[in-house]
């Protein structure tokens, strides 16, 4: 399904709570969507306040005998790269597309991202031309992926033009078959991992019913799923690293003008194990 929507809208945004595996899945949408893995094709791009369209698009920059030249942004290498290569698909992954400014930074982008104005027909001009009839538009092959933490209490709502012209799609703490497997292959046993998916859930219980966090706080699976580097070989001692450097900061953080809750939070995950 989301696949699908992907397709058809061409611009999709991955939202959800922090450790839910938001970046990992635009990664693997990307290469499902090319059929291969293949990151000569995927583009992955950090939105932040201070990106502008000159850096995302086009614009002037310094050159090495001090001249100013006109240089394009990754959006605009990815428009050409799919021009070029128009029976492949390529993929511009945008990391928490909610920290910029998505006017500033597309610009006349904006129009050209909708799905039916992907035709040489919806051309527009760009604010910095190479020449005085270039007319540039986004070809069919050249999919946009988005990820974006709705915990975020320093961002504003998403910009409503993208509402428009992206498909949402919400990723939930999942505590699964496949994080079972997968955490049982790197040695935690089903007794320990019984405990920490219920002391998790118990806290996310916690998070979605107070009112002043909700759900989009609850903590993701992946901050109890062990890399392959990780050494789980005392699974007990590398649940309590985690929450003692990764998910108690987290809450602190939540509840920064309630210490002492942040700290019983942290002790009930700890309590016993």
């Amino acid at each position: 399904m989301i696949l699908d929507r992907l397709r058809r809208k061409k611009n999709l945004i991955i939202q959800g709570p922090p450790g839910t595996g938001k970046t990992w899945l635009a990664k693997r949408l990307a290469y499902a969507l090319m059929g291969r893995h293949d990151d000569g094709k995927v583009r992955a791009v950090q939105f932040h306040p201070n990106l502008s369209y000159e850096d995302f698009i086009r614009g002037w920059r310094p050159a090495g005998d001090g001249n100013l030249t006109l240089v394009d942004g990754p959006f605009m290498e990815m428009i050409n790269a799919a021009k070029k290569d128009p029976n492949s698909n390529y993929v511009v992954v945008i990391e928490e597309i909610n920290r910029g400014n998505a006017a500033q930074i597309f610009g006349e982008m904006l129009t050209l991202l909708e799905a039916d104005k992907r035709t040489p027909d919806a051309a527009l001009e760009l604010t910095y031309k190479r020449s005085n009839d270039e007319r540039v538009y986004i070809p069919e092959n050249l999919y946009v992926i988005g990820t974006m933490n709705i915990a975020d209490r320093s961002l504003a709502l998403v910009d409503l033009a993208l509402r428009r012209r992206f498909a949402f799609i919400e990723l939930e703490p999942t505590f699964g078959k496949p994080w079972r497997d997968w955490c049982l292959k790197h040695g935690v046993n089903n007794e320990e991992l019984d405990e920490i998916e219920k002391r998790i859930n118990e806290l996310n219980k916690k998070i979605s019913e107070d009112a002043n966090l909700g759900r989009q706080f609850r903590i993701g699976h992946s901050y109890v799923t062990p890399s392959s580097e990780e050494d789980t070989s005392d699974a007990r001692k590398w649940f309590r690293e985690v929450v003692e450097t990764e998910i108690g900061p987290l809450l602190n953080e939540y509840w920064f003008d309630k210490l002492d809750e942040a700290r019983k939070a942290r002790e009930s995950l700890l309590e016993g194990f």
